[in-house]
């Protein structure tokens, strides 16, 4: 047949671009050959990816020990649980490497995980991915759980060992402790992080620096055979020892959680420390979080020890006495007449405690155990406006202590206008922080030498042992002479020992302990006024022992505590504040006196004698007796004959003539419950805090039976009510 001239045209048209084509591409396989790169990547490189396999060496993260070597917080082993799906790893179908049966594999693991067995599975089932994981549920598992699962022989389940961080006392000082959790970066590479407290502050001597491995691999990542390991050894991180007692702490813990369920305070912070050294020995607060779930974290991330700052309320008086002893203005047998103080231009005056009353012309050493705010304002008068600010500045308040932990406050002194300055020496208007108080404090329980708190002993190498740093107790300043620091410890006892003291109930059988209580109050963060009402305040109690030669400082503050009617602010603070002060004493065999002037050993037992004569001995016996009733006989006493007692409590004794009531202002609630209990009164108290009014008017009869109305108010209650406190203020 004879060609057409057209399929000439098309078969050489075909066969130039078939030719273009095959010369294309022997170019561009030349080009590769010789340049070795394709779209502007090195081929090899992108092979060394695929084949050579490189990994983190994750540096032990450094332990954190007590101040005895216990642990607090280590690394420890976890396993995380990997699924792989693809069938492509499995060469031997005998020995499958993959899961071959999703069912039964999601029915074996949901014994193990907390994870349903139609999640799991529908994870087991999915199409395309390499391997899967299963998510917190398949996370952070134990050694133990890790050996059971492999137990089972499932095909295709693996584990992926990896560092966790443990904190083996649970919810232990957790906020100074902080803790640590795994970051992952953009590359997918992790590691451990501290978030808080000294896990964070201390992370970089904590972390100590990654190392690395890489191999060249097979297809699925195994080491090929005679392939060189590049190893470069991980450097562990240094071990941290805190100055914190485990037992101590322990101590302190155990009271919290105990006050914490009766009286659900609002928050809750305790302090216990070394005076001589600066050492904190314990320290922790409510709410509180466990480190390893981070359960709790959310009702507060403040260390509030270190980041809160609010006003101390009496506790503050400890160092106006010391300030005033140490100016050589304090004379505990001058008086005064108590009850209010005016300043001048400012209308309403500074009241004690009862409404203002106070009670008449007293000395200076009781208006200090009554924590009368009128003997404070007296005795700045007679320090001086300026000096007293020189000594708030020598204390150390208004400055961050630098304690070594993150976000310290430094509080603020509020001393500009004259009122300001009044009431601020008896605790109110200026802030502080815990630790500021706990500073203070020690140079009182330490002659005079105010040591600067630490928490960190020592950091040490851990393959080494060598100590790399070290803390030494350090002087932040001498406020006050030895001999004042002596007088006022003695001073500071009264309030414990006396009858009118109002740290009665933080006495210790056995140790002498000095201290001032105090009710701080609070503002209100919706109008910024301070809060009303009979539990709104910051119950604190800052106190040492033993007082001739403190060997500990324990400081605790309960905010708004859910108090029964017959109780009062010092209730839940001594709960915490006594088991936690007696058993470190004698864990530190600190061993109490065979006798303190305290107690007495027996109480004697007046019924039957003539009021006269009862009376007698009960003052021989250093009590001091209230008469009920208008007889010459005694028929009843309380408390009864042979129980032990507190010196100078009241004894009530009725007579056999009519029923009268003495005078009770200014009471405790436990000794207004002795004059209605024997009496045979229907008492009914409205208020919290210390006798303020009574319906029945002393010395008048009264029948069995009739009711009995005490109204009660706490000490910021009765001088400072809110709207007039403002007026001053302003």
């Amino acid at each position: 047949m004879k060609k057409r001239p057209s399929m000439n045209i098309g078969a050489a048209i075909l066969f130039g671009i078939f030719g273009l084509l095959f010369f294309v591409l022997m170019v561009r396989f030349v080009t590769i050959q010789v340049t070795g790169e394709a779209e502007g990547k090195v081929l090899a490189s992108q092979a060394a990816k695929k084949y050579i396999k490189s990994h983190i060496l994750e540096a032990h993260r450094g332990t954190i020990f007590d101040g005895k070597g216990e642990v607090i917080a280590e690394d420890t082993s976890a396993y995380t649980l990997v699924a792989i799906l693809d069938p492509s790893i499995t060469s031997d179908p005998k020995k499958p490497k993959h899961v071959t049966d999703p069912e039964k594999t999601a029915k074996v693991l949901a014994k193990y995980l907390d994870m349903k067995e139609s999640d799991i599975y529908d994870r087991l089932n999915k199409k395309g991915p390499y391997q899967v994981e299963f998510g917190a549920a398949g996370r952070d598992l134990s050694h133990q759980m890790m050996l059971d699962i492999k137990e089972e022989d499932i095909p295709g389940v693996t584990f992926r060992k990896e560092a966790k961080r443990f904190y083996p006392n649970g919810s232990f000082a957790s906020h100074l402790i902080g803790f640590a959790q795994k970051k992952t970066d953009d590359e997918g590479d992790s590691t451990t992080v501290g978030k808080m407290g000294v896990e964070a502050s201390f992370n970089d001597v904590l972390k100590g620096k990654d190392g690395s491995v890489s191999y060249k691999s097979d297809v699925w990542g195994y080491l090929l055979p005679n392939s060189d390991e590049h190893v470069t050894p991980p450097e562990d991180g240094d071990d941290l020892y805190l100055t914190i007692d485990k037992k101590i702490q322990t101590f302190l813990e155990e009271a919290m959680n105990e006050v914490q369920k009766k009286y659900k305070p609002k928050k809750m912070f305790a302090i216990v420390s070394d005076p001589k050294t600066g050492k904190i020995l314990a320290m922790s607060q409510r709410p509180t979080f466990h480190p390893d779930t981070r359960e709790g974290l959310l009702d507060n991330w403040t260390n509030i020890i270190v980041e809160d700052t609010y006003e101390p309320g009496s506790t503050m008086k400890s160092f106006s006495l010391a300030a005033a002893v140490n100016e050589g203005k304090f004379n505990p047998n001058e008086t005064y007449e108590s009850g209010k103080y005016y300043v001048e231009n400012v209308p309403n005056p500074i009241r004690d405690h009862n409404g203002g009353e106070g009670w008449g012309t007293i000395t200076f050493l009781e208006g200090v155990q009554r924590s009368s705010n009128v003997a404070f304002a007296n005795l700045l008068d007679k320090i001086g406006f300026k000096k007293y600010e020189n000594y708030l500045h020598d204390f150390g308040f208004g400055e961050a202590t630098d304690v070594g932990l993150p976000n310290e406050a430094s509080g603020s002194i509020l001393y500009h206008y004259p009122i300001e300055k009044y009431t601020t020496i008896f605790g109110q208007g200026t802030t502080v922080t815990p630790l500021q108080m706990i500073q203070a404090e020690s140079a009182i329980a330490n002659d005079g030498k105010m040591m600067k708190p630490y928490v960190i002993s020592k950091i040490v190498d851990p393959n080494t042992k060598k100590v790399i740093k070290e803390t030494k107790p350090e002087v932040s300043g001498s406020p006050i002479t030895k001999e004042t620091a002596i007088k006022t410890r003695e001073y500071l006892e009264t309030t414990v020992t006396s009858e009118h003291g109002t740290g009665q109930k933080f006495a210790i059988e056995g140790y002498r302990v000095g201290g001032k209580s105090g009710s701080g109050q609070i503002p209100d963060p919706s109008n910024g006024r301070y809060m009303v009402g009979k539990e709104n305040y910051l119950f604190s109690f800052m106190g040492m022992a033993p007082i001739d030669d403190p060997q500990l400082i324990v400081y605790v503050g309960v905010q708004q505590p859910e108090l029964e009617p017959t109780e009062i602010g010092s209730d839940p603070v001594s709960a915490v504040f006594n088991p936690v002060m007696q058993n470190s004493l004698k864990y530190l065999n600190i061993k109490p006196q065979e006798k303190v002037s305290l107690k007495k050993q027996s109480l004697p037992e007046t019924r039957d004698m003539s009021v006269e004569e009862a009376k007698k001995e009960l003052e021989k016996a250093g009590v001091t007796p209230v008469v009920v009733g208008n007889g010459s006989q005694v028929v009843k006493q309380l408390p009864q004959g042979g129980n032990a007692t507190l010196e100078g409590e009241r004894v009530v004794i009725k007579t056999d003539g009519d029923i009268t009531i003495p005078d009770m202002k200014g009471w405790s609630v436990r000794d207004v419950f002795k004059v209605a209990n024997i009496a045979g009164l229907k008492i009914n108290m409205v208020g919290n805090g210390y006798a303020f009014s009574q319906n029945i008017q002393p010395g008048i009869k009264v029948k069995k039976d009739e009711p009995l109305v005490v109204n009660f108010k706490t000490p910021e209650e009765a001088a400072a009510p809110k709207e007039k406190e403002e007026e001053q203020l302003n």
